[in-house]
């Protein structure tokens, strides 16, 4: 009688049908899934690798494909060379090929209408603005350093260009004559500080490695980084040049890599209007330019 009982028992547990193991009593004495659970059983590794078969991509006609958007003419690329790379048929090597020559044409075609462009609309094209014949570009250099040089002089009173150093720094050795150079041109008042004799300058100003230049503007707490190690002159005059307008006011951030007399320009970031939702000309999300409100 007991045995019946026993044998009764096992055949009222729910069973998993897949793998033929009881499925434990869930909180109810139930089985979570049930009397009559039934698991699918899992794939075989065969199937599963099955699964990793890239299908043949549909190639059109190129007449329709030439009516394809850019992106979607790569993903096509990017799906016949997966297929080519994994099926290894001459035909399919050949259909990525004729895909990539295709694209290869489109480009060419975009670079030939983009000159045409330029010809036609002078004002996008920066050889209208940066001039590549030698005398052009001398000319054009020589104004850029007198308005830089202009300038800076203009405010030579406002400003002053600090030199932190060390006396184990071989480095600052070389570049404060270059400092000395730029008080000389733009009469500027410059110093020297000695981090090993005024340590606690270094902590004042965030200074760590020497040697570091820096423009202070007289009367204020304004101070701006233009140099850290060392820097030739015309990279430092034009550094200070960007630093003293920026901290004037003169000029925003987006326009710091507009050089002297690139002002209202093909250079100038905000020549045509405001480029970043910060800029104080974007009203109520709307463009303000000299044009008036754009949608």
């Amino acid at each position: 009688m007991k045995r019946l009982l026993a044998l009764v028992a096992m055949l009222l547990l729910p069973v998993d049908i897949a793998g033929a193991q009881p499925v434990p009593p869930g909180p109810g004495g139930r089985g979570t899934r049930g009397y009559w659970w039934y698991e699918t059983p899992k794939a075989s590794a065969a199937e599963e690798a099955a699964d990793d078969v890239i299908p043949k991509p549909v190639i059109p006609p190129m007449a329709e494909l030439a009516k394809w958007a850019p992106p979607r003419i790569a993903k096509l690329i990017e799906q016949q060379r997966d297929y080519a790379a994994t099926v290894l048929t001459i035909d399919a090597v050949a259909d990525f090929w004729r895909l990539q020559d295709f694209a290869r044409r489109k480009a060419r075609a975009f670079a030939g209408v983009t000159q045409l462009a330029m010809l036609t609309y002078p004002q996008l094209n920066a050889r209208a603005a940066n001039p590549m014949v030698g005398e052009a570009r001398d000319a054009l250099g020589a104004h850029k350093d007198q308005v830089r040089r202009q300038y800076l002089r203009a405010h030579a009173g406002e400003f002053a260009l600090v030199m932190f150093a060390r006396d184990s720094c071989g480095y600052c050795k070389v570049q404060w004559p270059i400092v000395q150079r730029f008080q000389e041109n733009m009469g500027w008042q410059v110093s020297l500080m000695d981090l090993d004799r005024k340590p606690e300058l270094g902590q004042r100003f965030g200074v760590e490695v020497t040697p570091t230049t820096m423009v202070i503007r007289r009367n204020s707490a304004q101070r701006m980084v233009i140099a850290a190690g060392v820097e030739t002159y015309p990279n430092l005059a034009q550094m200070a040049y960007q630093a003293a307008r920026l901290l004037r006011g003169d000029i925003r951030p987006e326009q710091w890599l507009t050089g002297a007399g690139e002002e209202d320009g093909f250079f100038d970031a905000l020549a045509n209007g405001p480029v970043s939702a910060t800029d104080p000309r974007v009203i109520g999300g709307d463009l303000v330019d000299a044009q008036g409100p754009r949608p």
